[in-house]
């Protein structure tokens, strides 16, 4: 029983750090932008749910309204960055990292002066505070709605890049950005859409975030070093790589931690990572292209 609640733990964790990771693919894999500043744009996605609760009741509406604001606040924070920023220092992977890294300090800075530096407190809906009983176990409402979250937007993601023409264009970007820009296929929009998306992806984890406990400014830090080591492990720009790293490490990091502690946990997780990266420096899944580069 203890293994089994540990395990559900470890899913639930995974589901959130899935949720992060999903917007750092799609941005990494396609722009190879590293954008530190995800982790605040998660942070705002989770003040958006706190601003609406000050002016509605209902916290199930304001929970299911906050879910499409918080897409659009944490994406438009993301396409200014990408307008004013990020498309000057495209090819240079390094210096995104240090530019966003700024910009994270900026965004928490800027939510100390609207939101104060204490942490806030959301109220959840009243079906979400209880548990879910399947015979002996008893699984928290509020997992649950995030597990089922995260695979909603993988399902909505995967279906958006197989059918749509904007999917087959981040596609075409992907695999090849010359040729895609020389078949006529305007690459700086897709740049543009695809960063509004994968920061928007933030927002929504955010949302989720606020289901578990407060929220303050650095609340991203907490999670956004995780949720790079899904990206690279699961293989840059591989979405089902994102999906099975992202269970695969919380689900250790729960079992490891009821062993040793969380500290240690960290640890020895990362160590794992590392090991693994030195057999497969590519990650779990690689990017198959017909380029002999």
């Amino acid at each position: 029983m203890i293994v089994v609640n540990q395990l559900f733990t470890g899913i639930s964790f995974g589901s959130l750090l899935l949720l992060i990771a999903l917007g750092l693919t799609l941005i990494f894999g396609q722009m190879n932008v590293i954008n530190m500043a995800q982790g605040e744009l998660f942070m705002f996605g989770a003040y958006t749910v706190y601003v609406l609760q000050l002016f509605m009741t209902s916290a199930g509406l304001s929970l299911f309204l906050a879910l499409p604001v918080a897409f659009v606040v944490s994406g438009l924070i993301g396409l200014a960055m990408e307008v004013l920023l990020i498309r000057r220092l495209y090819e240079r992977p390094l210096d995104t990292l240090l530019v966003t890294w700024g910009v994270a300090l900026v965004l928490q800075q800027l939510a100390r002066n609207i939101f104060g530096a204490t942490n806030k407190q959301t109220s959840a809906p009243e079906w979400l505070t209880g548990a879910v009983t399947v015979g002996e176990f008893s699984f928290p409402a509020s997992r649950l709605f995030i597990l089922a979250l995260a695979l909603g937007s993988v399902v909505v993601l995967s279906l958006t890049f197989k059918f749509t023409p904007l999917g087959r264009r981040i596609r075409a970007v992907v695999q090849n950005r010359r040729l895609a820009a020389t078949s006529g296929i305007p690459t700086s929009r897709v740049d543009r859409t695809t960063f509004f998306i994968g920061c928007g992806l933030a927002g929504i984890a955010g949302v989720a975030l606020t289901l578990l406990g407060a929220i303050g400014p650095t609340m991203g830090q907490s999670y956004i070093v995780d949720a790079f080591l899904v990206v690279v492990v699961g293989g840059i720009g591989q979405l089902k790589g994102t999906v099975i790293m992202a269970f695969a490490i919380g689900m250790a990091s729960a079992l490891i931690e009821y062993q040793v502690g969380p500290s240690l946990a960290k640890v020895l997780v990362f160590i794992g990572i590392v090991i693994f990266l030195q057999w497969r420096p590519q990650g779990l899944f690689s990017q198959q292209t017909r380029s002999l580069a």
